[in-house]
């Protein structure tokens, strides 16, 4: 939200209560495009990337951003860089 790329969201458990679950609400410009392009999975179950924050690069040349999954949650390449905390890249948003 903080970013730009989502207009709401919205954490929730299944009845079963063993997993979460988080809906998003895109956020789409004036004429109605979403202001989301692409978004690219990095870590996948079998192979994980973990990075340091040394290690995380700009997307797009800072047009766009990393989600990276911390000790501290999720935060966006930005953050982990400002904070000087590494973490699994989750995805590319741009």
């Amino acid at each position: 939200k903080r970013e730009g790329y989502i207009k709401d969201f919205k954490e929730f458990e299944k009845s079963d209560g063993k997993r979460k679950f988080l809906e998003i609400v895109l956020k789409y410009d004036r004429n109605g495009l979403p202001v989301i392009h692409s978004i690219e999975k990095i870590s996948k179950p079998g192979i994980r990337i973990y990075r340091s924050y040394k290690e995380l690069k700009p997307v797009m040349g800072g047009m766009g951003i990393s989600i990276i999954s911390t000790n501290k949650g999720l935060i966006t390449d930005k953050e982990a860089r400002r904070n000087k905390v590494g973490g699994e890249v989750v995805c590319r948003i741009w």
